[in-house]
């Protein structure tokens, strides 16, 4: 509160008056504020410019009007978006008396998505993306392919510099798009990743049936070029997703539409067990899900039970299956087409249209019950995978009874290893994962006990991809920690509930260090998601080398610094280098020091940017199938830095 104080000195005396209140006309506001716009001024924020232009062209291909769309990234980090659509429209716009290609790049909120006559579905609904794109850029350029002529047009920070010229003849149509995001508001970068701009265009390929995408990166001397075309649509990324993992039947696709709403599933059950829907609405990832992924799986849960029920495959005295137990192994795409969207929270991320939930379930009801209908074989092995999975849940029901705390009191339900913190404010305390006793005994004698809890693992955690949750909860490391963060696990979580907001994990800087930490990473993903989302999962990071040199000691986390520091430090007395090969090797009072002290420590916060991408990541990596995986390590083994 005082900081507060001291800020505000002083402006006691000034009046708050109406020249006070700024307007801000135009696209100064943007610039003003981009964050609003575009989410963050990060490589984030910079290449959600690329997909503002791309979803104009996307919305132009929904419209049937276009069919080829090319992102290119030029030399010196220009982006040149080409689309075969109608062209921007050139004619002059009766209220600005302007030309509505200008209207369009240098006015909020103007758009053909309002009226409904231009667009009927479409990603971007409120009329800022070009507009955005424009004033947070040092130079756009639009040219314009239609009726016979190019016509273009030339901005700088969202002014017009050069009014609409027709400068040459054509003989098609179609927008192509020119800008260069502004290095005074892209204060961080204004590079563009290849492989993220990619991933989202091949994911926009899917969700678009035969629509043709090419990226190409003409920055270096090789150009690189991938087109992306997918005339099976979202049932070629079930495909996809579900490349290294075992399919027990074909990608089962569901088509519909009602009253102007289309949706399409497409989905395919694997062996493993872990369950993938990823949804869409007009082309944007919900990954927050919503009214359209609620009303898919009430109609699975229902179909399967019923068609279990008519078949006598569960009997009378059998208790139905759950949403749970008819989701394993289930890999399923969930894109639906809407006039009129409607988003919970300006971030997109959840789908709110409520008329959604009943329409997905009866078209969806319809064509899944069809399919078993036809193909008696498969769903004879989706019922049994139900079964095995209902029979498993009970089996972790049970064992999950040992994980719960009875009540905040019971001080016996903790763990026996774990030491806990004396606070129980959960929003100050952290508790720090390390392996093994000796780093514990460090870390236990050296943290600061109020706010600090210590839980020692033995050994490495099991591998949760390749196991069911009923054998992951007999595993005695992973019970001590869901019991000691308090937050359940499965249907029963509740991030409410947990006890710590900062959950570290702390271990060696070696290979064995590093596939513990990839172990836990794991487990979080597949299990305690939301925690990774609230942002309270990090990775401590332990220095690599202590330089000593009479009294002065300084600590260094790679072999640059080292150098560094040593080339600063005289020559005499020689400086003493230490290589810390494991927690163990430091006393309570370094570990304390270099790895625990909120002062001085370095903390990795684990962020989920993209969870399809993630989901195949720790696939590949921690799966049952080996070739995936090998054919990783072959590719990456030039990168990696083997301390051995």
């Amino acid at each position: 509160m005082e900081a507060v104080a001291i800020e505000n000195e002083g402006l006691q005396d000034q009046a708050y008056e109406a020249d006070q209140i700024q307007v801000l006309e135009g696209l100064e506001a943007v610039r003003k504020r981009p964050g609003m716009y575009i989410g963050s001024t990060s490589s984030k924020g910079l290449h959600h410019l690329v997909w503002e232009i791309v979803d104009n062209s996307i919305d132009e291909a929904l419209a049937g009007f276009c069919t080829d769309i090319s992102v290119t990234i030029e030399k010196d980090n220009w982006i040149r978006v080409e689309d075969n659509g109608r062209g921007i429209p050139v004619s002059i716009q009766e209220k600005m008396g302007k030309p509505a290609v200008e209207v369009i790049m240098t006015v909020l909120h103007a758009g053909g998505k309002f009226g409904g006559g231009g667009y009927k579905v479409s990603g971007g609904l409120h009329g800022v993306g070009a507009s955005v794109v424009n004033a947070l850029s040092v130079e756009t350029i639009v040219q314009v392919h239609r009726e016979g002529q190019i016509h273009e047009i030339k901005f700088e920070r969202g002014q017009t510099t050069q009014a609409l010229t027709v400068i040459g003849e054509t003989d098609h149509n179609g927008t192509t798009t020119r800008f260069k995001a502004d290095p005074e508001i892209f204060k961080e970068t204004t590079e563009y990743e290849f492989d993220i701009l990619a991933h989202r265009i091949r994911e926009l390929a899917y969700l678009n049936r035969g629509i043709r995408i090419t990226i190409a990166d003409e920055r270096e001397d090789e150009i690189r070029s991938t087109t992306y075309h997918y005339e099976g649509g979202i049932r070629s990324y079930v495909e996809h997703l579900n490349k290294s993992k075992e399919p027990i039947h074909e990608p089962i696709d569901v088509l519909g539409e009602k009253d102007g709403i289309s949706i399409e599933i497409a989905m395919q059950y694997n062996a493993g067990f872990s369950s993938n829907i990823f949804s869409f609405a007009n082309n944007i990832n919900t990954y927050e899900g919503g009214t359209h992924e609620s009303g898919f799986k009430t109609a699975l849960t229902r179909v399967i039970n019923d068609y279990a029920r008519k078949n006598g495959l569960l009997k009378e005295a059998d208790t139905n299956l759950t949403g749970e137990d008819v989701r394993e192994g289930l890999t399923a795409i969930i894109s639906i087409k809407h006039p009129d969207p409607q988003f919970e929270g300006q971030t997109k991320t959840k789908l709110g249209n409520s008329e959604v939930s009943q329409i997905t379930n009866a078209l969806f009801s319809d064509g899944f019950e069809r399919f078993m209908l036809e193909n008696p074989t498969v769903a004879r092995k989706i019922i049994d995978k139900g079964l095995m999975a209902a029979r498993a849940r009970v089996a972790a029901k049970k064992a999950r009874e040992f994980t719960r705390r009875k009540s905040a009191l019971e001080v016996s339900s903790l763990p026996g290893k774990l030491a806990d913190c004396s606070s129980t404010n959960p929003a100050e305390c952290e508790i720090y994962i390390v392996e093994g006793d000796s780093a514990g005994g460090s870390a236990k004698s050296g943290r600061d006990r109020h706010f600090q809890a210590i839980l020692p693992l033995r050994g490495k955690i099991l591998n949760v991809e390749k196991a069911r949750l009923d054998k992951i909860l007999s595993n005695a490391e992973i019970r001590a920690m869901i019991t000691a963060f308090g937050t359940g696990i499965g249907e029963e979580f509740n991030l409410e509930k947990a006890r710590y907001h900062k959950i570290i994990i702390m271990t060696d800087a070696d290979v064995d260090g590093a596939h513990i930490r990839t172990l836990l990473l794991t487990f979080f993903f597949r299990f305690l998601r939301p925690l990774i989302d609230a942002g309270y999962i990090y990775i401590a990071q332990p220095p690599l080398y202590q330089v000593k040199q009479g009294k002065h000691v300084e600590y260094c986390y790679d072999d640059i610094a080292l150098q560094e520091i040593l080339e600063r430090l005289p020559n005499m007395p020689k400086p003493v280098v230490q290589r810390y090969k494991g927690l163990g090797e430091m006393n309570a009072e370094q570990l304390w020091d270099t790895t625990m002290d909120p002062e001085h420590r370095t903390l990795l916060q684990v962020e989920l940017d993209d969870a399809i991408k993630a989901n195949e990541a720790f696939e590949r990596l921690m799966g049952d199938e080996v070739e995936p995986r090998r054919q990783f390590i072959e590719e990456n083994a030039v990168y990696a830095n083997l301390d051995i």
